[in-house]
């Protein structure tokens, strides 16, 4: 257990990401017949591109731990691609042909990576991140951060239910928004800090709003 702010936090694993994204998945399959080319929640994405713009987030961030010595000065040079003006770039894109199932199994497949990433990869390993030089930890935090968020999203274009632990919202609120309110519901809390929600007695986060991602000071960075 960590101390930060004055308080003592759980960190942020591989088992949360995985939990993560088994919910994430478990929830969108529950939409059978749903127009994935709907409009996903606030954002300019339908409901399909949403998906593989998660799927890429968690596969850049499994691959950004991937080298023997991860780069501090800028992403792994994948190219990135849109399938459309205005489309998310992304590396990663599902085959149409295979449907929404296939869909939801190369989230889960990308999922894994970022699991056995943050899995093996000894915590003291930096990488890179434009919120800040990560560790393994909070390439995991921002793993679950990406699902639970677009989950929300996705689910709202598609009418399907998403409620996520109030624990798993807890710990990557403590690692990546340290300053955020800790007596409020942490979903809504975790939807206020990335400008989806209001806060009663807060102002509400507007773009362009970002996490910490690099290790807490608690933690010795």
């Amino acid at each position: 257990m960590s101390e930060t702010h004055g308080h003592s936090r759980e960190p942020v694993t591989a088992d949360d990401v995985r939990l993560a994204v088994r919910l994430a998945v478990t929830a969108l399959s529950g939409a059978p017949g749903a127009d994935w080319k709907a409009k996903a929640g606030s954002l300019d994405w339908d409901c399909w591109e949403t998906v593989e713009h998660l799927s890429d987030d968690l596969f850049a961030y499994a691959a950004q731990l991937g080298p023997e010595a991860p780069p501090l000065d800028g992403e792994v040079p994948f190219l990135w691609t849109r399938q459309r003006p205005g489309a998310p770039a992304n590396v990663i894109v599902a085959d149409p042909a295979a449907g929404p199932a296939g869909l939801l199994r190369v989230l889960e497949a990308t999922g894994a990576l970022l699991v056995a990433m943050v899995r093996t990869t000894p915590p003291e390993v930096r990488a890179y991140h434009s919120y800040g030089i990560a560790d393994p930890e909070g390439f995991a935090a921002m793993g679950v951060v990406e699902t639970l968020l677009h989950t929300h999203d996705i689910a709202e274009g598609l009418g399907v239910t998403w409620n996520p632990p109030a624990d798993l919202c807890g710990r990557v609120l403590a690692r990546l928004f340290p300053d955020a309110p800790v007596d409020t519901d942490r979903w809504r809390t975790l939807l206020w800090a990335t400008g989806r929600a209001e806060l009663p007695g807060l102002p509400r986060v507007t773009p362009p709003w970002q996490w910490h991602g690099a290790p807490l000071p608690a933690e010795g960075a």
